[in-house]
């Protein structure tokens, strides 16, 4: 149990700040912009790209900005299976893998939008949302899938192999763990690439390497897939 409280303590916690932005430099400016000031003409944006490229990292720091600011932020991902209903208090609200909801969830979504963008209740406010395709595609309801796509829509490029050996670099470097150049090519062309895959790859390996009290090297590597 302390190797377990160990590991989770030495997790990353999602920001803007540690968002390896690639060649998505103008959607993190944008979420930076926004993330100030979610009540300035709010335009929703919507957010689509492959599984493990960022998504949940982007709007989960962008919730923590804005909460930092002093704004608060309904929230709805395919876990919160019973939403609350809208709270007029809130200045956003954030629509994370909304391609999995449930048809409660949808309606749900669907009421929270509404409210957010009614001139009956004020400044409207922000809406933000993720999927894994681009809203003309969602196997949403129709009057909830339209409203999601008249605002900003950016697609979420994945990283090259550079900015993915620099994510890894410093995921490392935060859990005190020294990957060589060698290990990096080894996870890279013999695990998944995405982001998500890599980061509990790495996880999975700092804590395999606590255990046995050994460096992360390519036999640890073998030895904990034979193992584990």
């Amino acid at each position: 149990m302390r190797q377990l409280v160990l590991d989770m303590g030495l997790a990353p916690v999602p920001s803007l700040d540690n968002f390896v932005a690639g060649r998505n430099a103008g959607l993190l400016e944008h979420l930076r912009v926004w993330s100030r000031n979610p009540m300035r003409s709010p335009v929703p944006t919507f957010i689509w790209g492959g599984a493990g490229s960022g998504k949940s990292h982007l709007l989960q720091a962008t919730c923590a900005a804005l909460r930092e600011r002093g704004v608060q932020v309904g929230w709805i991902d395919p876990n919160v299976m019973a939403p609350p209903e809208f709270d007029e208090a809130w200045g956003a609200v954030i629509f994370d893998d909304c391609h999995l909801y449930t048809e409660v969830q949808q309606a749900m979504a669907f009421n929270w939008f509404i409210n957010v963008q009614s001139p009956r209740r004020g400044a409207a406010r922000w809406v933000l949302a993720a999927a894994d395709c681009p809203p003309a595609d969602l196997p949403l309801r129709e009057d909830l899938r339209s409203r999601l796509a008249w605002g900003d829509v950016f697609q979420l490029l994945p990283l090259d192999d550079a900015e993915r050996r620099a994510v890894l670099r410093r995921a490392a470097d935060l859990r005190g763990v020294f990957l060589s150049d060698e290990v990096m090519d080894f996870m890279l062309n013999r695990f998944s690439r995405d982001l998500s895959s890599l980061m509990l790859l790495l996880e999975t390996l700092d804590g395999y390497a606590l255990r046995t009290q050994r460096a992360i090297t390519i036999p640890l590597i073998k030895a904990m897939l034979e193992n584990e």
